[in-house]
């Protein structure tokens, strides 16, 4: 998922997007068909491109493709970023900005600007991957390096981490980044058992407050009640402790907020006017020392809470401080970051989907559960287990990747092959790789049982953690190493939603991450 352990939110800028996704309009011929006992949920239609014409010079000698140039250009120095720059964030859209460039140059591969450009990042140029065939060169390690590109074209700066620079940001042949993420696998492993009984309490606590809010004020938020719920659950899965009953308090979410926006604030649009944005945001840096009491606080709570891992961790050779900074990390932009977007996007697409979709979900459910929720009882679910891999699919929490080339190599999109020079940075735009139409049939539309049956066989294509999700985390790769962790709580969270109501109604908005979810109904479980 993204190049971090525990790395689920990575970098997740939903910049001036709607709640539903916009698919891209490749030209590609369908390649599966399924059938939906749901209505159709549709991200929106593009035409299709037009057969792609550029001449050849040569062809791939693996897979006989022609070899193109890579179409695109980067626009005269300064000036180029900055025109990229206004077109991503407010003159197009994110969505708009690469559909259009693919449309111009007829091809999913291209070049252009990343932002933040000037004066952030010295290097604004990536070659992009928009299909699901060329998207998967962005995890192969032997042609393309992970330092320092997780948040892209610039990295924050240490002063905000500690002065460490965390997993996210190493790559697998850095020393550290074998003895960290194997840090963050023993963490989760040693903590297992206490998955299950802290989430249905934390998940009790958040479905009563949504319920007071809806008798009281007719609407209820959800970001509010499931941030705090998120952190709670963390807290006690991997540490035993209840925040509350420290010094940090409540306060966990809005510090940590404040905090992932001084890091990716480069990259985000957060409503304000262009003018204001582009002049504090997207130009310079704000400064690290206005957020660094908030950051004491959360480094405190984890420093008293995490003993026993920190003390692991100088037996593997690292530095406690070090260690607990990177825990920090993990749990709080990772991890808590991770569930601040995947919650409400769950919400919003079976929300969505209907009464249907609710009522199969339900019997499913409570049919397996009957004899209490497990690991196992939660494998005998298709339609549930399928509904997280689709909700990840289309709307994948960790849309933007990077990667450099190590060396010079032949990327291959479905219709060519293009060449890649040592030293280039690549980018993937994942919402455009996991809606490729001659992967995903109907790719544009949230197919609940897409999953199910024969359509496990696709489940390579779903890729939000910075990887296949057929394959596993380790520490030679930059797949997430909370990959499992995260799918048994989406997938926890489904199944104790409707154990306890047959139905909810929602209404969705866009936000700076994510989406911003109001539920307006909660039915309560009748049979």
């Amino acid at each position: 998922m993204a190049s971090s352990a525990l790395n689920f939110v990575a970098v997740n800028p939903k910049l001036n997007q709607s709640p539903n996704p916009t698919p891209p309009p490749h030209r590609f011929t369908t390649a599966r068909r399924f059938s939906a006992a749901t209505r159709p949920i549709r991200a929106s239609i593009f035409d299709p491109l037009s057969s792609i014409t550029k001449p050849a010079t040569s062809t791939s000698p693996e897979t006989n493709l022609p070899i193109r140039q890579i179409p695109g250009d980067y626009g005269l120095p300064g000036i180029g970023p900055i025109h990229d720059r206004l077109d991503y964030f407010y003159n197009q859209g994110r969505d708009e900005f690469f559909k259009s460039r693919m449309q111009k140059y007829q091809s999913t591969i291209y070049r252009v600007n990343m932002p933040p450009g000037p004066f952030i990042a010295t290097n604004s140029h990536v070659i992009v991957l928009l299909d699901g065939k060329s998207f998967p060169a962005l995890f192969d390690l032997s042609k393309v390096e992970k330092k320092n590109v997780f948040t892209g074209t610039y990295m924050p700066s240490t002063d905000l981490t500690g002065g460490y620079r965390i997993l996210s940001y190493l790559d697998p042949s850095e020393s550290n980044h074998t003895k960290l993420k194997q840090l963050l696998f023993n963490l989760i492993k040693s903590r297992r058992d206490y998955v299950i009984p802290e989430f249905n309490s934390s998940i009790t606590d958040l479905f009563e407050v949504l319920e007071y809010d809806l008798a009281t004020k007719g609407k209820a938020d959800f970001a509010e009640p499931s941030e705090q719920a998120a952190f709670n659950f963390l807290s006690g899965a991997f540490f035993g402790v209840r925040p509350v009953d420290t010094p940090l308090g409540k306060d966990a979410p809005t510090l940590i907020s404040k905090w992932v926006l001084f890091n990716l604030a480069p990259i985000l649009s957060v409503g304000l006017p262009k003018e204001i944005e582009e002049a504090t945001l997207h130009t310079v840096r704000l400064p690290s020392a206005l957020v660094q009491s908030d950051y004491h606080r959360l480094y405190e709570f984890f420093s008293s809470v995490a003993g026993p891992v920190l003390e692991e961790a100088e037996q593997s050779g690292i530095s406690r401080d070090e260690a607990c900074h990177n825990i920090l990390f993990a749990v709080c932009f990772n991890s808590w970051g991770g569930f601040k977007i995947l919650l409400p996007s769950l919400m919003n697409w079976i929300g969505r989907a209907g009464v249907e979709l609710h009522t199969r979900l339900a019997r499913e459910i409570r049919t397996a559960t009957a004899s209490g929720v497990t690991m196992a009882a939660m494998e005998k679910m298709p339609l549930m287990k399928s509904v997280i891999y689709e909700t990840m699919r289309i709307d994948p929490p960790v849309p933007l990747q990077y990667g450099k080339a190590k060396k010079d190599f032949v990327v291959e999109s479905h219709d060519a092959a293009y060449e890649v020079k040592e030293g280039e940075m690549l980018f993937g735009y994942q919402p455009f790789a996991t809606k490729d139409p001659n992967i995903f049939d109907r790719p544009e539309e949230f197919v609940p049982d897409r999953f199910v049956g024969d359509g496990e066989e696709l489940l390579s294509h779903v890729m939000w953690s910075n990887g296949p999700e057929t394959e596993q985390s380790s520490v030679a790769n930059k797949q997430c190493a909370g990959k499992d962790f995260v799918v048994m709580v989406a997938r926890l969270f489904v199944v104790e939603l409707f154990r306890r109501y047959d139905s909810f109604d929602v209404e969705v908005a866009a936000s700076p991450l994510g989406a911003k979810v109001t539920l307006t109904s909660l039915k309560r479980a009748t049979f």
